[in-house]
């Protein structure tokens, strides 16, 4: 049997970037709706720092960390405010530490709350990209040798396309288990 790979090519244009983030969004929620909601705060997804366990909460939590500084960065740019990249007190080599940052921020939220969150976050990021020419977007640099499309892209449409990933992988996993479970019985 033959398996083919579809791996969406990197966006280029304001219109791929909306694309991307819109498929690999729905492709998300379509996983997150058939969660039990007992599971979602069990630490039984593989985390973000190597030998970690996360929740599936957590995971919420960290894509809506992550949309959010993609919303601040914006403002700040068009503020010409100073932007500390990736976070205020963070460097880059530390995004294991910036992910237990975003846990903590939305510990507090249930699993429908941190949907509801992570959707909001979203619509807000698909207005930001409308707002934006595609030369904003794609047409200069906006750090270092990044356009200001590509960050977007970095930050949202590929952990939506990662998140997916990981939750279809836990999913089959506690699949495994559970007939395990009842071969055992």
């Amino acid at each position: 049997m033959l398996f083919q790979i579809y791996i969406m090519a990197i966006p280029t244009t304001k219109e791929e970037l909306l694309k991307a983030i819109q498929t690999n969004h729905n492709k998300l929620v379509h996983e997150l709706s058939s969660i039990p909601i007992d599971q979602t705060s069990l630490l039984t997804l593989e985390g973000h720092s190597k030998g970690t366990l996360m929740s599936v909460n957590n995971l919420l939590s960290y894509l809506i960390g992550w949309g959010e500084l993609v919303l601040k960065w914006n403002r700040k740019s068009e503020e010409n405010s100073h932007i500390e990249l990736p976070e205020t007190g963070f460097k880059w080599n530390e995004l294991g530490k910036l992910a237990q940052k975003f846990y903590r921020d939305y510990a507090d939220l249930d699993f429908t709350t941190l949907c509801t969150k992570l959707n909001q976050t979203f619509f807000k990021i698909s207005d930001l990209i409308e707002q934006k020419t595609n030369y904003e977007l794609y047409g200069v640099t906006w750090y270092g040798k990044w356009t200001l499309g590509r960050m977007i892209q970095f930050n949202t449409a590929s952990p939506y396309q990662n998140a997916t990933g990981r939750i279809r992988k836990w999913k089959k996993i506690q699949k495994n288990n559970q007939q395990l479970d009842s071969v055992n019985e």
